[in-house]
């Protein structure tokens, strides 16, 4: 996902051993290579593999590798890699789960005009 088309700016990188408790909103890409719990708005998401999220995520496109457990609502796509695990509902436009991706929980498949993502604003 993250590699066919340009993507917004990678905006912020959580490391692999850091642990983030909270709300985050960004413009742009957020990478997880650590653990968060919280909710999180942005443009794009990816979660490490090996990686942790729980809580809620609302972004254009989302890409798991690692583990998510909550809601995610992403306008544009959601792909499941195949070591990645998303526990909860998912509504988007589109959703790719590869072999050995883990899915629990129910799909809601939505027209993207249907979805909301609202940006953040300046």
């Amino acid at each position: 996902m993250f590699r066919r088309k340009k993507h917004p700016k990678l905006e912020v990188i959580i490391g692999n051993d850091t642990v983030i408790k909270g709300e985050m909103t960004s413009k742009g890409t957020v990478r997880i290579d650590g653990r968060f719990d919280g909710t999180l708005t942005a443009e794009a998401v990816f979660i490490g593999e090996g990686d942790y999220f729980l809580g809620d995520i609302t972004s254009k496109t989302m890409l798991a590798a690692g583990r998510i457990t909550g809601n995610v609502n992403s306008v544009e796509s959601v792909e499941i890699q195949p070591r990645g695990e998303v526990c909860g509902d998912i509504y988007t436009s589109r959703l790719t789960v590869a072999e050995g991706g883990v899915f629990e929980g129910r799909s809601y498949m939505q027209k993207s005009r249907e979805l909301e993502y609202k940006p953040v604003e300046s």
